[in-house]
């Protein structure tokens, strides 16, 4: 696990872990608890390097959490999707932060 506060991805990183998971440079911005209103990171016009340097400026603004294993990438919301780039070795119960059961203790997906 990195604590992406204090020790964030470089530019490469965060262009790698985006392309990997699918995810436009937009897509991973986080907006609440952050400034990205105040920044006006909601203009259209803003390139995928000016929201780069925006995320690195300050890495608040990097949505997460992003899982990366041998499998692939995930932005992990809702957190279930990491079910999906996770080894075999992961057996068992699945339940969300709140409490919401996906995998029953056998394994087998309940939604």
């Amino acid at each position: 696990m990195i604590e992406y506060l204090k020790n964030p991805p470089t530019r490469e990183q965060l262009v790698k872990m985006n392309a990997d998971a699918g995810l436009t440079i937009r897509a991973a911005i986080r907006e609440k608890g952050t400034p990205y209103a105040e920044l006006a990171l909601d203009n259209p016009d803003l390139t995928d390097e000016q929201l780069l340097d925006a995320m690195l400026t300050d890495p608040i603004l990097i949505n997460r959490p992003f899982v990366i294993t041998p499998l692939g990438s995930r932005l992990s919301r809702p957190s279930e999707v990491v079910l999906g780039i996770l080894p075999d070795t992961h057996k068992g119960a699945f339940a969300k932060e709140d409490g919401e059961k996906v995998i029953d203790e056998k394994g087998k997906r309940l939604a």
